[in-house]
């Protein structure tokens, strides 16, 4: 069996295999062929953490993926990452494990930086160039990385949000560091109307951003919100957008950003969108400039399978 940790995981990572893998993976759920049961949850209220375990299998593929996934919200300020974990890979032929892949949370953030990435180029304005990204931890990092990298033709400008101004500061250097153009915000309503896409990164469980606060022809990618109680976007906002996109329908509604406007009988999956359909062209996505769209990511165990094996694909190799 294959044991990789997360410095050799990092070594054999490669960025448009990710994308292209994460991408038809996307696809394929939005089309029915992957078998996912529902996600695990478990909740640490007095750590302020959750724990994620998702599972699934991609029709034809040769392997299943085990993921568990760890966030605890208050470890930055213990001098710890906040996300953890590790991906099994076991064959679909005959139930053996094939690998561990111990990336303490890794390819967790960055297949979810990927698919923010990519429903953000996807249901953007064209041209969008002006980023707000709100959060300051790991992933928000991420987002605006994995942006930048699918849209190499033109240089975005980030603008960071954080309850924290010495950590959005933190972030911003990071960034500036990493060659990207980023500076921080304090006024979040200002800056959510100064910027043409809008990703929220954060584990809030009320709302940061208003709707009033968000003028025709924003895009916003929702990530924080991914599991029962959290909340990014107020309701409002969600109910007078044009087009709602998610990854999966059942799991937006049951418990990721769309799950408050869902209860109160709202919204139903009728008025949502798979991601997958959008990649594909199956569903147009945005049909005009001035209409507000909103993506809501809680994760695919799908996500976890396309960039495991990518992953594998850099052994054999």
């Amino acid at each position: 069996m294959i044991d990789l940790d997360k410095g050799r995981i990092q070594d054999l990572f490669d960025f448009q295999i990710a994308v292209d893998a994460v991408r038809a993976a996307y696809i394929a759920y939005a089309r029915g062929s992957v078998q996912t049961p529902p996600v695990t949850y478990l909740g640490f209220p007095g750590a302020n953490g959750d724990c994620h375990i998702k599972s699934g299998h991609i029709a034809g593929d040769d392997a299943f993926v085990i993921k568990v996934a760890t966030g605890f919200y208050n470890n930055p300020s213990k001098g710890l990452p906040s996300s953890n974990g590790m991906n099994l890979v076991f064959s679909a032929e005959t139930g053996a494990p094939l690998a561990l892949l111990r990336d303490e949370g890794w390819l967790t953030d960055i297949r979810t930086g990927i698919g923010g990435a990519l429903a953000t180029q996807a249901l953007a304005v064209e041209g969008v160039d002006h980023v707000l990204i709100v959060g300051t931890g790991l992933q928000a990092r991420h987002q605006a990385r994995c942006l930048q990298h699918l849209i190499p033709d033109r240089r975005l400008s980030f603008s960071l949000w954080g309850r924290s101004s010495e950590q959005a500061e933190i972030a911003a250097r990071e960034l500036q560091g990493a060659g990207l153009r980023a500076r921080i915000v304090e006024d979040l309503a200002e800056a959510c109307r100064d910027n043409q896409a809008i990703v929220t990164t954060t584990s809030a469980q009320s709302p940061l951003i208003d709707s009033d606060w968000v003028p025709p022809g924003v895009h916003i990618t929702a990530i924080g919100a991914d599991c029962p109680g959290k909340q990014e976007l107020d309701v409002e906002l969600i109910a007078r957008a044009g087009l709602l996109v998610c990854d999966s329908p059942e799991q937006a509604l049951d418990h990721g950003e769309f799950q408050t406007l869902a209860r109160s009988g709202r919204l139903n999956a009728a008025g949502v969108v798979t991601l997958g359909d959008v990649l594909s062209r199956d569903h147009p996505g945005r049909h005009a400039g001035d209409q507000i769209t909103i993506a809501d990511l809680t994760g695919l165990a799908a996500q976890d399978i396309a960039v495991s094996q990518s992953i594998l694909k850099g052994v054999a190799a």
